[in-house]
């Protein structure tokens, strides 16, 4: 259970939190400015960024993993199925993770402001997604809140990857929904493209 919820808390703290606030400390220190007096486009610099998380959240993943796997005798996937779902969900899971991560920099008013505006976010997401908590256990209420944010099923795909199929009764409505968390993924994709298209600046309007 926890293998499962740390993957997916490792996606998007590579992605949502520490872009988030890289980025955002960049503006803030002028090597955004500095950037944007070059002929560097966005898009390269945010295929940059993508890739930075990419590498950054496939190592975080294989050592937790491995330790999980070595050290505790956690007992890994055998089947290729299981190995798809962990891919299909791990990539989008991260790309969400690093669009949103661009998009959630624009939000710090300073580098210095970034991590107490930017952790918090990522926090409360954690304790409502199923993370530190079973999210079977918690409120209805808010299972309906943590339904809305991809946290939630990035944690359900990770454990439609790593636990046997007999858990599968114990999610919500007794599925792991796989289907609805990828169009709630994208959904969040596309949302924070158009933000990052919006909100994206070299150097804050208000700097």
């Amino acid at each position: 259970m926890y293998l499962a919820a740390m993957v997916a808390a490792g996606i998007l703290l590579s992605g949502l939190q520490n872009l988030g606030v890289d980025i955002a400390m960049e503006r803030s220190d002028g090597t955004l400015k500095r950037l944007g007096g070059t002929p560097l486009p966005v898009v390269s610099y945010f295929i940059g960024k993508l890739g930075q998380v990419f590498v950054t959240a496939t190592l975080q993943a294989a050592l937790i993993i491995a330790i999980s796997a070595l050290v505790f005798q956690v007992p890994l996937p055998t089947d290729g199925g299981s190995w798809v779902t962990f891919a299909w969900v791990f990539a989008l899971g991260v790309t969400t993770s690093a669009v949103l991560g661009i998009a959630i920099s624009a939000l710090p008013r300073s580098g210095r402001s970034a991590t107490a505006v930017i952790i918090p976010i990522a926090l409360v997401l954690q304790f409502i997604s199923g993370v530190y908590l079973t999210f079977s256990i918690l409120p209805s209420w808010l299972q309906s809140v943590a339904n809305v944010f991809p946290l939630r099923w990035m944690a359900s795909g990770m454990r439609a990857a790593f636990l046997p199929a007999s858990f599968e009764s114990g999610e919500p409505g007794g599925t792991w929904a796989l289907m609805t968390g990828a169009l709630i993924l994208v959904a969040w994709l596309v949302i924070g493209l158009i933000v990052c298209r919006m909100t994206f600046r070299w150097i804050r309007k208000d700097g």
